[in-house]
């Protein structure tokens, strides 16, 4: 069964566009992409799919000196497929293994433009890092990540259950038993997360008990990939800071974390690759004084994300029972489940066709302590995010900042249904794409 993701509206304007430039769909390892090209490939008369990880055979065609021509040639016998302009979607997956292919995209672009070909590939990112203007200006990027909130209900087919989500905001309130109907399904959300594979496994199932399973499974092949990152860094040190991080979520990342066998400078060198990877998502401190918010970064205050928050409750081991019965995620890893969950909500909402960074906002003052959990930027404005795991907690923070910043408004993100006080727009946990559709108006 394929799950319906936000990104296949993008692919089908990307098909049907008078220009068009080859694709490269970055993301981590089993997030759907190769699941979202299968299916877009129904709208072509011929699909030809190359996996370079599958059949070395590919990656000697690339390695000739031929061009873009000939390379079809020998790929549509090998492939026993017609590679024919504007006809045929040439999907060439685990792209990284083969870095001619990487080269060759741009001159697909250059001699036959109206071939569409996609690019993907599970550790892509690290071939690219090693070529970085291999396509400047010819070749384009989608970022995909695990199932938004949105893809998951779509998933569950509830339809109606979204419209009355879409149509609600501040001055319209949802009514209080579609509320708590959402409220549930976010609970059932964080233990499953967003990986197809975990919710493709409940929508058929209804079992939370097997979705576990699934994940432990996901979990372990995370983990296993390690030693395919870097020969030079043992699998051992990434499943350590791996760990690591996951236990100081949405938490100002410290170095000398209980247990630490690593120094500082191993610890950078793991983390970028985890970044690298997809898995790990960096929040850094800005002071948010004016836009662009990344030009007033402060590195040595990072907080990081865990991808995916079925993936993080594994890791940590936490009682999936408690975190479907209570209201207040305070007590449930000090509420950064809910932190991490909106974090990652940002991420999904954005366009798929740029990376987005994420930034908060500290004050460590003496006597005046303060914190806001995310600073956005949307066009010119600067929109402050205030994170409550549960219905209650004080908005001092993020008053203080929006009169220091000389803002107008922020929001506050919680389990409470939409509302509205003096400068703060209150938004359930579980609404995160109307709070970007509303600013994005």
């Amino acid at each position: 069964m394929y799950l319906s993701r936000k990104i296949d509206e993008e692919l089908l304007k990307w098909k049907f566009a008078e220009k068009r430039k080859p694709l490269i769909l970055r993301g981590a390892r089993q997030v759907g992409k190769t699941s979202s090209v299968k299916n877009l490939a129904k709208k072509f008369t011929y699909f030809a799919e190359i996996n370079f990880d599958e059949s070395a055979s590919y990656s000697v065609i690339f390695q000739k000196d031929i061009s873009v021509f000939e390379v079809c040639e020998q790929l549509s016998v090998l492939t026993n497929t017609p590679i024919i302009a504007g006809e045929t979607l040439l999907f060439l997956d685990e792209i990284q293994s083969c870095i001619p292919a990487i080269s060759m995209l741009r001159y697909f672009y250059e001699k036959m433009p109206e071939l569409h070909v996609i690019a993907a590939g599970s550790l892509l990112e690290f071939a690219l890092a090693d070529i970085p203007s291999f396509g400047v200006g010819r070749v384009r990027s989608m970022y995909m990540y695990p199932l938004s909130f949105v893809e998951f209900l779509t998933a569950q087919g509830e339809r109606l259950l979204l419209e009355q989500l879409n149509k609600a905001n501040v001055s319209r309130p949802l009514l209080e038993a579609v509320h708590q109907k959402l409220i549930n399904q976010y609970k059932k959300f964080l233990i499953i997360g967003g990986m197809p594979e975990a919710v493709s496994r409940y929508v058929n199932s209804n079992d939370l008990l097997e979705v576990q399973r699934v994940l432990n499974d996901l979990l372990i092949s995370v983990q296993a990939d390690f030693a395919k990152y870097k020969s030079r860094v043992p699998s051992a040190r990434l499943v350590e800071v791996f760990n690591a991080i996951a236990q100081q979520v949405a938490t100002k990342f410290t170095y000398s974390y209980p247990n630490a066998t690593l120094n500082n400078s191993q610890i950078k060198e793991a983390i970028e690759l985890l970044k690298m990877a997809g898995l790990v998502y960096a929040v850094t401190h800005s002071a948010a004084n004016g836009i662009p918010l990344g030009a007033e970064i402060n590195p040595k205050k990072t907080k990081y994300l865990i991808f995916d928050t079925g993936i993080f409750q594994r890791i940590l081991g936490l009682n999936i029972a408690d975190l479907l019965i209570n209201d207040d995620f305070n007590v449930i890893n000090k509420g950064h489940i809910a932190e991490l969950h909106v974090g990652l909500e940002l991420l999904k909402a954005e366009s798929c066709y740029q990376k987005t960074d994420l930034y908060y906002w500290q004050r460590d003052a003496k006597n005046s302590q303060a914190e806001v959990d995310y600073v956005c930027q949307f066009n010119d404005s600067i929109v402050p995010i205030e994170v409550k795991a549960g219905t209650k907690g004080s908005m001092q923070s993020l008053y203080l900042f929006l009169k220091e910043k000389k803002l107008p408004q922020g929001f506050r993100i919680s389990l409470e249904n939409f509302a509205s006080m003096e400068q703060v727009s209150i938004l359930p946990i579980y609404a995160i794409q109307n709070l970007i559709d509303n600013i994005n108006k």
